[in-house]
């Protein structure tokens, strides 16, 4: 199964708390694709709000988006569409 990745820096003031983190995945969880979120080599399933916290991902840091499936390409658009947005904070 091929894979579609791209990064995204985390660009919202308080980084991917447990908001933004819930948004991100709730917007995961609407597709079929296997996805991943990696940082710093530790991989976890972006459908998993407490493997999502676990990164502890702060303004600035750069995640990449791994996702595998029909719908994978659209997986990452919305993703970072939602990183991009700021989680709709500041």
């Amino acid at each position: 199964m091929a894979f579609v990745e791209k990064e995204f820096e985390v660009v919202n003031k308080l980084g991917l708390h447990a908001r933004p983190a819930g948004k991100l995945v709730e917007a995961a969880s609407r597709f079929a694709a296997d996805i991943w979120l990696i940082r710093n080599g530790e991989e976890v399933d972006a459908k998993s709000i407490l493997d999502v916290l676990t990164l502890a991902c702060t303004q600035g840091t750069v995640i990449r988006v791994r996702a595998a499936g029909e719908d994978a390409e659209a997986a990452i658009g919305a993703i970072g569409e939602l990183i991009g947005g700021k989680f709709g904070e500041e």
